[in-house]
């Protein structure tokens, strides 16, 4: 038995996932979310990992968790459509149905792109970008033919000109993470009231699985905006920080 105990302890990372993923296959969603529960407590996060637990959840109908694992998944992979499709399914379960405020053109073409990579992926392609501009400056410096000067300087130019708009991006992207925090409600009926107190008037109900912005918060309240502009408080305890 000791000896046992001493294996799973000494299981790395990876054979934990490993051994949730063949636990996931063989209908045992419970166990597969005890070892991918355990990966991140190890300290180690992927997209897959979440994207795995969130369908461990869904299978359970355990609309919050598949729901907030899923969201965590696309956080750090933003254009998996696989993901994406999953989320919807999932959503599709929740009770309140909320109808997004309308968004200019210019805001959604905006919000797209911005969305195309996560903060990481925007910094890695700003340092792609300066690392070709370096190379294809310095190739023109050098060069001596008038034909190759022409079209490495065009080309720097450009990967100089795109490089500091990718940069433009994730400073963009780094201050929307931090301008938009976002969670989900995780209790299965959350009344939402106009004070930071139980004695304060109801304005309207949640329910489990629903995404809100949190606009403050402190140890026991948390003052949250939907997606349709409504405000209002809810216990902190009924939400869990995406």
């Amino acid at each position: 038995m000791l000896l046992t105990l001493f294996g799973l302890q000494a299981q790395t990372p990876e054979q934990l996932f490993e051994t949730g993923n063949s636990q996931y296959a063989q209908n045992n969603y419970e166990e597969a979310i005890k070892n991918y529960e355990k990966v991140l407590d190890a300290g180690y996060e992927s997209a897959a990992v979440y994207y795995n637990l969130g369908n461990a959840n869904y299978k359970l109908n355990r609309i919050a968790p598949s729901i907030y694992n899923y969201e965590k998944a696309l956080q750090l992979k933003p254009n998996d459509q696989e993901i994406k499709n999953n989320l919807e399914f999932a959503q599709n379960m929740t009770v309140d149905a909320i109808t997004p405020l309308p968004q200019n053109t210019f805001k959604k073409w905006y919000r797209a792109v911005l969305g195309l990579f996560s903060l990481n992926g925007w910094a890695i392609l700003t340092v792609v970008l300066l690392g070709v501009f370096t190379l294809c400056f310095l190739v023109y410096y050098f060069s001596t033919s008038t034909s190759l000067k022409r079209g490495f300087f065009t080309v720097s130019f450009l990967a100089l000109g795109l490089g500091l708009l990718s940069l433009t991006m994730a400073f963009q992207a780094q201050a929307d993470a931090q301008n938009r925090n976002f969670a989900i409600v995780f209790s299965p009926e959350a009344e939402i009231k106009n004070a930071p107190n139980l004695a304060g008037e109801s304005s309207f109900v949640l329910h489990e699985g629903t995404k809100v912005r949190v606009l403050e918060q402190d140890v026991n309240w948390a003052r949250i905006q939907l997606a349709d502009g409504k405000e209002g408080w809810i216990p902190a305890s009924d939400l869990k920080i995406l």
